[in-house]
């Protein structure tokens, strides 16, 4: 079952038709056409091996595509590169947090403000404007008083704070976040749910990957159901939870 009317009605911020992706024998992503609301918030959930984060990183060219098409903002590719990722306004974020680690919080922030690559990104942060704006983004990942400390010293839950908000630094028009709020502490979590709301009060199209229930609930406007890298059900979310073969596909009851 579809929401082809529903999906008409604001618009798609990504497509895939026909993407597959393939590790060996098996296929991750097997032939998936999906169609991505331009706005709102829209999770992917299933059972565990069942596409989720290999559909991520297709999305964001983390791994190529082995067939299909990948439609972003109108523009239709057989193939992703990750740098190019900020001219289609995408990022993402990863399961496994990616930093600088030898840098300072505060500079880890600053390479994404300012001009796209280390090196050159160091002779531009002193700019009072990438200042204001990096002070910005990590009081709203309650990072602010950290920001003198290398990424390495963090932990794990501020770790995966700090990729947030570097996330929300690059103003794009899709954010595509794995596992954002695994291994967060409720106050942790809690700030990145409201972050998540903001962007979406902003007009984003957000989409994430998560397991827990309450919280696929309260954010989701949207949602697809992947099982054995195939489409088993989308729409709704409160609509796609109750259906049988999702319940017993995912929460295997």
């Amino acid at each position: 079952m579809t929401n082809e009317n529903w999906a008409d009605d604001i618009g798609a911020a990504l497509e895939t038709q026909g993407l597959v992706k393939q590790f060996a024998s098996v296929k991750a992503i097997n032939y998936l056409s999906i169609a991505v609301p331009k706005r709102g918030i829209t999770s992917i959930i299933g059972p565990n091996g069942s596409g989720k984060s290999t559909l991520i990183n297709c999305l964001s060219g983390t791994l190529p595509i082995d067939d299909g098409i990948v439609v972003l903002q109108g523009n239709s590719m057989r193939a992703i590169l990750p740098h190019n990722n900020p001219s289609h306004g995408v990022t993402r974020t990863f399961q496994e947090v990616r930093l600088f680690n030898q840098m300072s919080v505060l500079d880890n922030m600053l390479v994404v403000l300012t001009e796209r690559g280390v090196l050159k990104s160091l002779f531009e942060h002193k700019r009072s404007s990438y200042q204001s704006r990096a002070k910005e983004l990590l009081e709203s990942v309650g990072l602010w008083e950290k920001r003198g400390d290398q990424a390495e010293s963090l932990s794990y839950g501020q770790r995966k704070l700090l990729e947030v908000g570097r996330a929300l630094a690059m103003n794009v028009n899709i954010y595509l976040f794995d596992e954002p709020f695994a291994g967060l502490f409720p106050a942790m979590l809690e700030r990145v749910t409201l972050l998540l709301e903001g962007l979406k009060q902003q007009g984003k199209s957000i989409i994430f990957i998560e397991h827990n229930m309450d919280l696929i609930r309260r954010l989701s406007d949207y949602t697809f159901v992947l099982d054995s890298g195939e489409l088993l059900a989308e729409g709704p979310v409160n609509e796609v939870l109750d259906r049988p073969e999702v319940i017993e596909a995912y929460l295997g009851t």
